[in-house]
């Protein structure tokens, strides 16, 4: 019987690898694979991604910075949005056949943990959406332009170019920070029986011992869901369900895990 865990157990943070400056492209070929050996349940989750883009242009239009702030700060969230594209990998590993309805729950594995982390995520996403409304009250008024589609916010957004650097300047401050915090956390906590704080501390070990590794991966990150985005969100129902997978590879190469703490 599956154990779910409120909190988690009293146990060390887990050691922390060294890998090679270019692992984010094994990264990309694992998640690639985990994909076609789960295509429903991948595809499912990257729909999802999609019309979730959609939606938000569709209902914030007339709100930009809104748009702006909800398509960007996407990457803040995307850590706990792909959870169950982890836990489909996991299942991959570990030669079980993927169940979607699984993956659906997969927080409930850590519940009280990953609630915590996922409200941390979320504190981050409301920082910089008013961030945002901030940045675009000061460049561009209180008369914001109405956006109607995806093409008519992009060209808003590259009228001003001084706009445009100081919004991506801090935005990949904000997105940096996070990362740090996240690049391993969830993946961590599905997988152990691992408190949030604990979690977020080895994702920032991993990251500092991994630096250049990991701008690589960020950067990879960052150039894919943005071909996600400029297709109007159709690439993101490939894009972010390979993302997805390939973020668990990542922990696995990351983080040293076993032993009796394992979520299992």
């Amino acid at each position: 019987m599956e154990q779910v865990n409120a909190g988690a157990s009293d146990v060390e943070a887990p050691d922390v690898s060294k890998i090679g400056t270019w692992q984010a492209f094994a990264w990309i070929g694992a998640g690639i694979r985990d994909m076609r050996s789960a295509p429903l349940q991948s595809g499912f989750y990257g729909l999802v991604f999609a019309l979730v883009g959609y939606l938000a242009i569709g209902l914030f239009g007339d709100l930009p910075y809104l748009v702006t702030a909800m398509t960007t700060g996407f990457l803040l969230l995307a850590p706990f949005l792909a959870i169950g594209l982890y836990r489909i990998s996991q299942q991959l590993d570990a030669g079980e056949r993927p169940r979607l309805t699984d993956s659906m729950t997969a927080w409930r594995r850590n519940y009280g943990s990953i609630g915590l982390f996922a409200a941390f995520l979320g504190f981050a996403f409301i920082f910089w959406e008013r961030i945002s409304a901030i940045l675009f009250a000061l460049f561009h008024g209180l008369e914001l332009p109405e956006v109607d589609n995806l093409g008519g916010w992009i060209f808003m957004l590259s009228e001003d170019p001084v706009f445009l650097v100081v919004y991506v300047g801090l935005g990949g401050l904000a997105a940096a920070f996070v990362f740090a915090c996240s690049v391993v956390s969830i993946p961590l906590m599905l997988d152990r029986r691992i408190d949030p704080v604990t979690a977020l501390i080895t994702s920032v070990r991993a990251t500092l011992n991994n630096r250049f590794a990991l701008a690589v991966w960020a950067v990879t990150i960052v150039a894919l869901v943005a071909v996600g985005i400029a297709t109007w969100f159709l690439g993101l129902i490939v894009i972010m369900p390979i993302l997805g997978h390939a973020s668990w590879h990542a922990y696995r190469d990351l983080v040293q895990t076993g032993g009796p703490d394992r979520a299992r």
